[in-house]
C-alpha cells in the first residue's frame, strides 16, 4: 500500500490503519493495540479511515464523537468498518491491498454554528442533524468548494430535507497520509 507522507514518511495513525486492514482482510485478524503507543494515539478522539484505489474512494468510515477510550482502538475500529462495512462498496479482498492508499482523519470537537456563513469547505467539515438524522462531510474533498455544496451533500447522506430545520456544527481535522 502506498502510504506515504511528504518526505516518504509514514504517519502512526496511517501505519496502524494499515496494519490493521491487511490483518483483517489477508488472515481475518483483529490486531490489538501496540503497546508502544505514540502520546497522540492514547487519547480519546473521533477518527475516520478513508480508503482509495487508484485515487477513487473505496471505503470511508469513521466516527463524530470518540466511542473508543483511545484514538488507536478508534483507528482499529474504524480501519476494519472502512475496508469490510462501508455500504456503498464490496468489501477489500487480499488482492487490492497493494492498491490502496490510505488516509486517517482526527477530528476535532465540533463546534454548533448559526449557519452556511459560517463554513469554508477547505477548512471546515460540516454536521448536520435534524432530530434523530445527522451527517457529516470531511473538509477539504475534490469537488466540494461551496458550503451549499457541502449542505446538500450531508443533507442527501443523512436523509435530510434542505428545506427542513437543521443544526449546524462545524470541526476541523488533523489529516494523515
Amino acid at each position: 500500500m502506498s502510504d506515504r507522507a511528504e518526505g516518504g514518511i509514514h504517519s502512526p495513525p496511517v501505519i496502524l490503519a494499515r496494519n490493521t486492514i491487511v490483518a483483517y482482510v489477508a488472515e481475518g485478524r483483529v490486531i490489538e493495540v501496540p503497546a508502544d503507543l505514540p502520546e497522540m494515539l492514547r487519547r480519546p478522539s473521533a477518527a475516520f479511515v478513508s480508503l482509495k484505489k487508484h485515487g477513487d474512494l473505496r471505503g470511508c468510515i469513521g466516527t463524530i464523537e470518540p466511542v473508543c477510550s483511545s484514538l488507536a482502538e478508534e483507528i482499529i475500529r474504524n480501519a476494519i468498518s472502512a475496508a469490510t462495512q462501508d455500504p456503498r462498496f464490496l468489501p477489500v479482498r487480499p488482492n487490492e491491498l497493494a492498491d490502496l492508499t490510505i488516509s486517517v482523519d482526527v477530528l476535532n470537537p465540533p463546534e454548533r454554528v448559526s449557519g452556511l456563513g459560517d463554513f469554508d469547505p477547505r477548512r471546515y467539515g460540516m454536521v448536520l442533524r435534524a432530530g434523530r438524522r445527522r451527517g457529516l462531510l470531511l473538509p477539504d474533498l475534490e469537488g466540494v468548494d461551496t458550503p451549499e455544496v457541502q449542505f446538500q451533500i450531508v443533507c442527501r447522506k443523512a436523509g435530510i430535507d434542505p428545506e427542513e430545520p437543521v443544526e449546524f456544527c462545524r470541526f476541523v481535522v488533523e489529516r494523515y497520509h
